[in-house]
């Protein structure tokens, strides 16, 4: 699973970003300012780096700047204004590419994608369990079959894959799915969902192993 770090010291953005970016398969990992960002790239490796360029102790240049000097992590800038120098100063420093805020989502990812691909670090396919999932083309296959998914239920799956081995409340689950999905998803609908989900995915619905119910809290996904 690609790892990004994400520097941005607005904690509502972040937490949003994060949400949809998680939802679609990436692990994400949060700094709200330089300092914070510098000791994470010391501590992890990660595939991407998406910076602010307005940050609380510094700005996201000089982190671009710290990243550059140890190797060749790319970089996405978030800016707030399409302003010329922050766009001209970030490419200058050996940015990848930028994008204005407020982010939309959608293009963020395809930045995202679009970006690893060119850098060589593009993972289309991962496993899990007997599922192999194509990012790129959304695809779901089981066993050599394709297996057909709604967006909420392939979002759902992305949720489990990017939280494997970890209990998730059914809160949990349902902010990712509102803040991935962009519609509003209820206690009940997510019952039905996860559900036809298992339906799709498991080999056993009534004994599943992707997705285990841990009662009175919520769900586990499998390893």
């Amino acid at each position: 699973m690609q790892k990004l770090l994400l520097v941005e010291d607005d904690r509502a953005v972040a937490s949003s970003i994060a949400a949809f970016l998680s939802g679609e398969g990436f692990a994400v990992d949060h700094a709200a300012g330089r300092r914070e960002a510098e000791e994470k790239l010391e501590q992890n490796s990660y595939d991407l780096a998406l910076l602010d360029v307005s940050l609380p102790d510094g700005s996201g240049f000089s982190v671009c700047t710290y990243i550059k000097s140890a190797g060749d992590l790319p970089v996405i800038f978030l800016t707030a204004s399409d302003d010329e120098y922050s766009v001209v100063a970030g490419l200058d420093m050996g940015a990848d590419d930028y994008i204005t805020k407020p982010v939309r989502p959608r293009e963020l990812l395809s930045r995202i994608r679009s970006v690893l691909r060119r850098a060589g670090r593009g993972q289309s396919v991962v496993s899990f369990g007997p599922l192999r999932i194509d990012l790129d083309k959304a695809q779901v296959t089981k066993n050599g079959e394709e297996i057909f998914l709604s967006a909420l239920e392939y979002r759902l799956l992305l949720v489990f894959l990017n939280h494997r081995g970890q209990v998730l409340t059914r809160g949990q689950i349902l902010n990712d799915i509102w803040d991935a999905a962009g519609e509003y998803v209820n206690d009940n609908t997510l019952t039905v969902y996860i559900k036809r989900l298992r339906t799709k995915i498991e080999d056993d619905p009534a004994e599943p192993a992707l997705i285990r119910t841990v009662r009175g809290i919520g769900y586990k996904a499998g390893e």
